[in-house]
């Protein structure tokens, strides 16, 4: 119990006990003046009731108040939980966007790379082209070379075995 409640009670109490020691002064009949006349009633009890009227229209206006804010709240609950559903959708599709955005860049990244792995291959089927076509001549060349050797040792006359052949310097 909160401390304006408890403040609240003890005087509620201190007004009944003070009610019910002195009931016969609340009860016994005065004359009051109500304005324009004056009549014969117990002063007391109408200062009594009227303080317990005015005490139920302050409960209504206290319950009132929370049934308000309670409202209230519960209203914008329902305003936060509909914008926090709207920002996850809109986190959503950002997601998406994302992930598109990055499989649109790996799928150029596949075909550039592509690209240049074909332009890479082709460079070295040239360049395997051209080192064939050369071991060829020079296979070619060396053939030629080994054959005119070989004719020009045919061509040459032996010499008998006991001469000795002069050498050219």
């Amino acid at each position: 119990m909160g401390l304006r409640t408890g403040v609240l009670l003890v005087v509620v109490l201190l007004i009944a006990a003070l009610a019910a020691l002195n009931w016969g002064i609340l009860v016994e009949p005065t004359v009051m003046s109500i304005g324009l006349m004056q009549i014969t009633a117990p002063f007391g009890l109408i200062m009594l009731g009227l303080t317990t009227l005015l005490a139920v229209l302050f409960l209504a206006y206290v319950f009132y108040l929370q049934s308000a804010v309670l409202i209230d709240t519960r209203r914008h609950t329902k305003e936060m939980q509909a914008q926090r559903e709207l920002a996850d959708k809109a986190e959503a599709s950002r997601f998406t966007e994302l992930r598109a955005f990055l499989e649109a860049q790996e799928q150029a990244r596949v075909v550039q790379s592509n690209q240049r792995q074909a332009a890479v291959l082709a460079r070295v089927e040239q360049l395997e082209a051209t080192l064939r076509l050369r071991a060829d001549q020079s296979d070619n060349t060396t053939a030629a070379h080994v054959g005119q050797l070989e004719d020009r040792f045919e061509r040459r006359p032996t010499p008998p075995l006991g001469e000795v052949v002069p050498q050219r310097v």
